[in-house]
């Protein structure tokens, strides 16, 4: 007996929610799947597996015709709910999970289609409706703030890491692309949220990743020195770079708004005690020679700073920036445009290091959700 429409989306929610990340009951969640997934897509990649695997397999598997799976799946792939990587000659592919189709993938074309159009508002209460919830306790975060460049240098024994230096990171790239940031673009695409005035075009990836994007229309290809000049333009917004929170196969720099930002919003809307992860930095502040202006505060995303009465301040208002430290992520936006040079980053003292890799990086959210 043939399946109906309600049990090929149940089965197909039932297998999505067996990844890293899972599917928690909400109203919205049934509508989200109909709108990004055909019924016919949910049958095909209900046991699909969420690790790469070549297409002889995953014919066999399904027992389908190879060249007409491949096609499929190649469709898909350019919805972004598939992945695929090609490999000495081999083409693998892979189920992309709820936080790469959802918060990613779906929206980094930029469209505005009636796919896109639907989904938006339903992601964005599905993220506040439990969804992000299963990050509530989690000490790893997915970004972490990357300085930006120039509002570090040496500072007394501590240099700055390779994996801290904007250069760096990018120095270590060899392929390059650019696409809309999913965060912004899905809240400008719904009717409930506020518009952001920020760029979008601006959320930068790299290697297997940005090969993957490019290939199937999620993003442009984009050189070196185009990607610098989108990090400058960026942190002169006001907007915080985000890196891949592990050291070794960096694929990701986001430029994170605090109005959009998933990281943000589950530090401000969702009360979770952190954002992205912070930086081996913090701010530091000179009352003497600040004119409390208030750009600094204007530009925190994190409301670390506040102006307040000082008996150091060198202004005839008596008042100067006064950074509170334990909500500081070291991103230096602040530091980045004060006029009179009256914020710096200082080192925290202590190296945390981030994950090793993305496989570290899974196995620290599964040890924190076991223990939460």
């Amino acid at each position: 007996m043939a399946l109906s429409e309600q049990e090929i989306y149940q089965g197909f929610i039932d297998w999505l929610g067996t990844a890293w990340i899972g599917l928690p009951a909400a109203d919205e969640l049934l509508p989200l799947i109909r709108a990004r997934y055909s019924p016919e897509d949910a049958a095909l990649l209900t046991g699909m597996p969420f690790s790469p695997k070549s297409l002889e397999e995953l014919a066999q598997l399904k027992g389908l015709d190879k060249d007409t799976l491949g096609a499929t799946l190649d469709t898909l792939a350019k919805k972004g709910i598939v992945y695929c990587l090609d490999k000495a000659g081999t083409r693998f592919y892979s189920l992309n999970d709820s936080f790469f189709t959802f918060l990613r993938s779906s929206f980094w074309p930029g469209r505005t289609d009636e796919v896109s159009a639907a989904m938006a508002p339903l992601v964005n209460q599905y993220y506040l409706h439990g969804y992000f919830d299963q990050y509530a306790h989690i000490h790893v975060r997915g970004l972490r703030a990357l300085p930006i460049e120039e509002t570090v240098h040496e500072v007394g024994m501590h240099k700055v890491l390779p994996y801290e230096d904007v250069a760096k990171v990018l120095d270590a790239q060899d392929y390059f692309c650019v696409a809309v940031c999913p965060c912004r673009h899905r809240k400008n695409l719904d009717p409930a949220s506020p518009n952001c005035t920020y760029s979008t075009e601006n959320c930068l990836h790299f290697g297997n990743l940005a090969h993957y994007m490019v290939t199937n229309g999620l993003g442009r290809q984009i050189s070196r020195e185009e990607a610098h000049a989108i990090l400058r333009r960026a942190a002169d917004e006001g907007l915080v770079h985000g890196v891949s929170n592990w050291v070794k196969g960096v694929d990701t720099i986001c430029n994170c708004c605090k109005c959009c930002c998933m990281w943000f919003e589950s530090f401000h809307v969702l009360k979770h005690t952190k954002s992205m992860d912070a930086s081996n930095y913090l701010i530091k502040a000179n009352p003497e020679t600040c004119k409390a202006c208030g750009l600094c505060v204007k530009r925190c995303p994190m409301e670390a700073l506040r102006i307040e009465d000082s008996e150091q301040a060198g202004n005839k208002k008596g008042k100067a920036a006064i950074p509170d430290t334990t909500l500081c992520i070291g991103c230096g936006v602040c530091v980045h445009k004060c006029p009179t040079r009256s914020l710096k980053l200082v080192h925290r003292g202590k190296v945390i290091d981030p994950p090793a890799d993305p496989r570290d990086h899974v196995k620290r959210f599964f040890l924190d959700r076991q223990s939460g």
